[in-house]
């Protein structure tokens, strides 16, 4: 038989789109031709693929040999094909005959010598081979992360292994990954350690029970960097479904799993203020996930947030309202998840900040904050301020502060309560849900209108209000009252103290 056909899966975004490779060996002067949109490192697979074949004691055909990557509008990168195409060689040219191929696929790059090496993007090809109904071989390097997809998906080291096993002479193992709960979890930082600060405590509390973004406000010294870094201590663990969007994401990205990510630990990203949008969002020619796609379901912590470009912080306005991330190429469009909590922090210079409002109404402080937008500042629920902690409870005060477990435990019940009455957190609500589910009375209601007239709020910063109070009732497991509103709107209020003076601009 001189022709073949094997699948395998292309990698585009966190999707995996079925790739046919068709194999034919005709008689002329000996050649091999790629075609189907490859890539350079697709098109040198031919010289990979013939020295593997030939050391796993395999003949190379010495004949014309064309193969055809289908469909041919899509774009081929990567050596993820590699064990394909000899598979479908040795089909093509009879040493491989009596093999049924239609019920698999394969993904892998060979070395020379034939042994397999892992490659990105195995965990949505997984996936996708479940959902067609096919089986699928990986290298071992990708046997964790292909495991977490229950399906018979297998792994081998060396070519001869799959060989081998298409030939009915042994068995393939199949992928197994660590059970969640046997995964060792990061150290994580214990808010034990952070002394005074209750309200940036209680602030974190409310951001990890409903998913709300998060703004510290202070001056230098205060424990900002300190606090954030606590919050994925006390974030609620994720379901099975998030884990799995949070894996495809680390998966492409070309992190390895169980080295630079447990797939139970919800990411944290901090990124460096000379970021560029790209960095921030993703892109390139061949359009890669950015940092927040990178802390989907997780925290993407922003320090010294004005110092960041205007134009980069812009950038992130549209995942933080829609949680997706739309990449358009000359090639083509990608979309990567991005539903990410936001954690900021700014300050001023010292001689700015003196306390309370004079910190707003000092030239310098101004100066500062116009490097924010007011869209911007909108989608995000909390703001909160930092103040310098008291020289006697920073020296003298011995106690430590409430644990993260503790905190967390709080969370966990608010979260299932939220699950169980929306099936998911507040941050996530629409509108016309938010407003059923948080239905004010009338005095309630005439108390928010005042409030949004002397605080001038938008229209997406009252639903944001809502939100936060809907989450601090959760926390109590009761239902929305005047308490609630008034704690949501003081959560508010820096953002009238800095559009008030001037400080963002739409």
């Amino acid at each position: 038989m001189s022709l073949a056909t094997v699948y395998s899966r292309a990698r585009v975004g966190v999707s995996a789109p079925l790739v046919t490779v068709e194999t034919h060996i005709s008689n002329g002067l000996p050649s091999l031709n790629i075609v189907g949109l490859p890539e350079a490192a697709v098109r040198e697979s031919k010289d990979r693929v013939r020295s593997a074949i030939i050391n796993s004691q395999f003949e190379f055909p010495l004949r014309r040999i064309t193969i055809n990557l289908a469909p041919a509008d899509l774009p081929k990168e990567g050596g993820r094909y590699d064990l394909a195409i000899a598979i479908s060689i040795l089909k093509a040219s009879g040493q491989l005959a009596e093999c049924q191929l239609g019920e698999y696929e394969f993904v892998g790059e060979l070395a020379l010598a034939g042994d397999l090496r892992g490659v990105p993007g195995v965990l949505p090809s997984a996936m996708a081979a479940k959902a067609a109904g096919r089986k699928m071989v990986c290298p071992s390097e990708n046997a964790n992360e292909a495991g977490l997809v229950e399906h018979k998906i297998y792994h081998a080291h060396h070519l001869t292994q799959v060989t081998a096993a298409l030939l009915g002479l042994s068995k393939l193992e199949l992928c197994s990954a660590v059970p969640r709960a046997e995964v060792p979890v990061q150290h994580l930082r214990d808010m034990a350690d952070v002394k005074g600060q209750y309200q940036a405590r209680r602030a974190l509390e409310v951001a990890a029970a409903g998913a709300h973004n998060l703004l510290f406000i202070g001056p230098p010294g205060t424990g900002k960097t300190m606090l954030a870094s606590r919050l994925p201590g006390i974030m609620p663990r994720m379901i099975e479904s998030e884990a799995l969007e949070v894996a495809a994401v680390q998966s492409v990205s070309g992190r390895k799993m169980g080295i630079d990510w447990h797939w139970s630990e919800r990411p944290f990203r901090s990124p460096h203020h000379s970021s560029s949008a790209v960095a921030l969002v993703g892109g390139g020619s061949v359009p890669k996930p950015g940092e927040a796609s990178l802390s989907h379901r997780g925290v993407l912590f922003l320090d010294e947030l004005p110092e960041f470009d205007r134009k980069v912080l812009e950038v992130l306005r549209e995942p933080l309202e829609n949680g997706e991330v739309h990449l358009s190429r000359a090639r083509g469009q990608v979309s990567y998840p991005a539903r990410f909590q936001l954690v900021a922090a700014m300050n001023a210079s010292n001689e700015a900040y003196s306390g309370g409002q004079e910190y707003y109404q000092s030239s310098a402080s101004q100066k500062y904050l116009k490097k924010l937008s007011a869209p911007f500042l909108d989608r995000i629920d909390l703001h909160v301020e930092v103040p310098p902690l008291p020289t006697d409870v920073l020296v003298n005060e011995q106690e430590l502060g409430e644990a993260s477990d503790s905190i967390r435990q709080r969370v966990e019940a608010a979260v299932t309560r939220q699950r169980a009455r929306q099936g998911c957190q507040n941050a996530l609500l629409s509108g016309r849900e938010l407003e059923r589910i948080c239905a004010l009375n009338d005095s309630d209601k005439v108390f928010m209108q005042q409030a949004l007239d002397r605080l001038k709020l938008s229209a997406r910063a009252y639903h944001r209000v809502l939100r936060v109070a809907l989450t601090l009732a959760d926390l109590e497991q009761t239902t929305v009252t005047r308490k609630h509103l008034m704690e949501s709107l003081s959560y508010r209020k820096m953002e009238k103290n800095m559009l008030g003076n001037g400080g963002a601009s739409r």
